[in-house]
């Protein structure tokens, strides 16, 4: 078994066909089809079932998809670390995060690494909500991981770490005036409009536990992507819910601020699979850490 058959299988999985495929790895179909079939030919299975010109999983192929990427990270992990020895730490990883995990710790880490390992590459992908972060992870498809979870994020051989309380908060058009001190409390929402995110994600769960406690908030709009949230709140359409990775943005841009009293919070974590990590995604992760211990 070669890493290029690995390679091909795990890319035709991840794009949903040969044809995809081929075009994403650059190579000829014939090629990729060739080598499929000679991975199947030395595992004694069938991989894909053809039909037509789609090719679906087997069930020989869902249970060796995981296992794949795997080998493929152990296979890199081998390779940083030799590298790591004459040419300090190299490599890319990959992580899924959450919208504001992405600002907030994600963003602070890329600068980090940029300076203490500028061999190192970080690829974000961009996750719902904290059980796709933890699936993704544990799939194989990324590394490591960042996500708020009211509850310790757990599964078959994941390694959770406590990052830190994310704040939420409320953010208001121009102008606005709530509150006393940058606060405000349950009761001032009342009979109030927002601006929010589809459901799965944790701000929608935060806001369906307000609504229920105060019994008098309307939503004015609900949007898929969650990057329109604070453009629409700027043009007075609503308020809106947003973990503290947002302040920075929503200060800049003229929204108004205020924090819950009492806070309304949520627990952030870092995870990734247990076992061997390659050096970047170690990198990442020591580097997360370290950042966590300084903000407590």
């Amino acid at each position: 078994m070669e890493r290029r058959q690995l390679e091909y299988f795990v890319a035709i999985v991840e794009h949903g066909g040969f044809t995809h495929a081929a075009r994403a790895l650059r190579v000829a179909q014939p090629s990729l089809s060739r080598a499929i079939g000679k991975l199947e030919k030395e595992l004694g299975v069938e991989l894909f079932h053809r039909v037509g010109r789609s090719a679906v999983l087997s069930n020989a192929g869902e249970l060796m998809a995981d296992r794949a990427r795997q080998v493929l990270r152990d296979l890199d992990a081998l390779r940083a670390a030799a590298q790591a020895v004459g040419a300090g730490v190299v490599g890319r990883v990959d992580v899924a995060a959450t919208s504001s995990s992405a600002l907030e710790p994600v963003i602070n880490t890329i600068a980090q690494l940029r300076d203490d390992h500028p061999g190192v590459t970080v690829s974000t992908w961009s996750a719902l909500s904290a059980a796709e972060v933890i699936a993704t992870v544990l799939r194989g498809r990324c590394e490591a991981g960042v996500c708020g979870s009211a509850e310790r994020p757990a599964g078959q051989g994941l390694v959770a770490h406590y990052l830190r309380d994310e704040d939420f908060l409320l953010v208001a058009p121009p102008g606005t005036q709530l509150g006393a001190n940058g606060t405000v409390t349950r009761d001032d929402l009342r009979g109030m409009s927002f601006v929010l995110p589809q459901s799965a994600t944790a701000v929608r769960a935060r806001f369906d536990r307000l609504a229920a406690a105060v019994g008098d908030l309307h939503i004015a709009a609900e949007v898929g992507d969650r990057s329109i949230v604070l453009p629409m709140v700027l043009r007075g359409v609503g308020c809106g819910l947003m973990p503290d990775g947002w302040e920075y943005l929503a200060r800049r841009a003229g929204a108004e601020i205020y924090r819950f009293d009492p806070p309304e919070r949520l627990p952030q974590w870092l995870v990734h699979r247990s076992g061997p990590l390659t050096a970047a995604a170690q990198a990442f992760i020591d580097t997360t850490l370290a950042h966590a211990g300084e903000v407590h």
